[in-house]
């Protein structure tokens, strides 16, 4: 029988609770201007880390909380075993030099009161702005020197999680959306966590209380006011809607009687049972405990093979989520609690700028500041009536650091947000590309390349030519060049 959560090593020195305990409701309560007390606040956590769930996961942007995980945490003497606290920095798109990723780790030190953050999960709105890996690479030296324990990342693809890796950092975990409904994070996410041992931790699971009993058989609601429900309804729309998702409620809950558990119980279970995922989060009640004794009942059995067969069965009728894990905040659908976030992405500034090209009325042209540009004499991206040619681009980051060198499918996939950058501030984006055209140095590095440009081009369908080209330049595998036509 078990009374305290499981638990699991995520990195060295770092042992945590299976059920890691998510403070967003703090930023809900506060919502309108009120403040929790810290001390009230940090009484409601240590309940929680008394029984066993000591592991409690927030980020800059949730209100109090990391306020409130500092009270708790000086409660704590010296050399005893603490709570756990892991938190996350949400800069805006930007430059990120050493100063500003200083000042933004040592907000978190500070409000939580902590000389070391035992994991600092790091979020990024587009890739298209390279300064990411920056970011990373300055955390990465910030772990050296033991401010930081360990680093992840939220709401990352597979792609972009295995470049960040092959450019060398060290990645402990990547906190993704991951249910019954939402099962993105056991395709390519989680066959890159077994080759790779990063772990993924596990937010949704309960899709906002929609994978529990009270809604089996339920009728569609017409409106949700609920901020984090209405984000997990979207979900429910686009895996196909309320009959489907009906369909999932059905076999979960004969399963959860078979077992003598809760509908929640299999919910949760189905997903801790996935070798890649080391933690789910569960939403932290101040002040409440009457589900802690639920929560410990995914500890009690374990899904046998029948289970999963009628599970899959009714996963068969659902439509799956579109794209990578991490895609609902940066392109259609947007499955976010605030809905379309069109408007945010597009307010972000673009990391390139066009300039008219002197002497030629109507031709306009972007250079990436790439040391090569100016010694060779051409133009990132030329852009003459509503035709835009994008040069021949490599995995240079800056003026002239090669990008993970010998990787050419990581190398490629810095290379796409790279034109796609190029193509922005042309007025185009990589939906207008008609043509692509890829060099290898090695043809047998054609298969991670060419998924690669499938990830981003599989419904936009350009004309492609591919082929060896022989030693490049430096370390890089791969070059790419494109020519859009922007329709008018």
């Amino acid at each position: 029988m078990h009374t305290r959560p499981e638990r699991t090593l995520l990195a060295p020195d770092l042992e945590i609770s299976r059920l890691v305990c998510g403070l967003w409701q703090v930023a809900d309560i506060e919502k309108d201007g009120t403040t929790i007390d810290p001390e009230q606040g940090a009484d409601a956590l240590e309940a929680y880390a008394r029984a066993g769930f000591d592991t409690f996961d927030m980020a800059d942007h949730y209100g109090s909380a990391e306020i409130i995980t500092g009270h708790l945490l000086k409660r704590f003497a010296e050399g005893s075993a603490k709570p756990r606290a892991f938190t996350k920095w949400c800069p805006e798109p930007g430059p990120m030099t050493r100063d500003i990723v200083r000042r933004g780790v040592e907000d978190r030190l500070q409000r939580l009161g902590v000389d070391k953050i035992d994991l600092l999960q790091f979020h990024w709105w587009t890739f298209e702005h390279p300064a990411w890996l920056d970011a990373l690479h300055e955390m990465q030296a910030m772990k050296t020197e033991g401010l930081i324990g360990a680093l992840g990342l939220t709401n990352v693809d597979a792609a972009h999680l295995a470049l960040a890796l092959a450019d060398g950092v060290e990645i402990a975990s990547n906190q993704v959306s991951f249910s019954l409904i939402d099962r993105r994070a056991a395709g390519a996410l989680s066959d890159l966590c077994a080759r790779s041992g990063v772990k993924l931790l596990a937010y949704g699971t309960l899709c906002g209380g929609f994978l529990s009993q009270k809604w089996l058989g339920q009728p569609e609601p017409a409106s949700i006011p609920d901020w984090s429900r209405s984000k997990y309804k979207r979900f429910i729309d686009t895996a196909g809607g309320w009959e489907p998702y009906q369909a999932i409620l059905r076999v979960a809950s004969d399963i959860a009687k078979k077992h003598g558990v809760s509908l929640s119980n299999v919910a949760s279970r189905w997903v801790l049972e996935h070798e890649a995922v080391a933690a789910t989060i569960i939403g932290a009640r101040l002040g409440e405990s009457e589900h802690r004794d639920d929560n410990l009942n995914v500890f009690r059995f374990a899904l046998d093979a029948e289970d999963h067969a009628l599970l899959d069965a009714a996963f068969a009728q659902t439509k799956r989520i579109p794209g990578d894990c991490g895609d609902e905040y940066r392109k259609p659908p947007f499955l976010t609690a605030s809905g379309d976030l069109s408007h945010h992405l597009d307010a972000i500034p673009s990391v390139y700028s066009a300039e008219p090209v002197p002497g030629r009325p109507g031709r306009m042209r972007v250079s990436s500041g790439s040391i090569w540009e100016p010694i060779a004499g051409y133009s990132r991206a030329v852009r003459v009536g509503n035709r835009v040619l994008v040069s021949g681009t490599t995995a240079t980051h800056g003026t002239d650091r090669c990008v993970a060198p010998g990787d050419a499918g990581a190398q490629a996939t810095y290379i796409l947000d790279k034109i796609a950058a190029s193509l922005n501030p042309l007025g185009a984006k990589m939906e207008d590309v008609v043509r692509s055209r890829i060099y290898l140095k090695d043809a047998s590095q054609w298969e991670p390349v060419s998924r690669a440009h499938g990830r981003v081009f599989g419904e936009i369908l350009p004309a492609n030519t591919l082929i060896e080209a022989g030693n490049l330049i430096g370390d890089y595998e791969v070059e790419i060049e494109v020519e859009a036509i922007v329709e008018e």
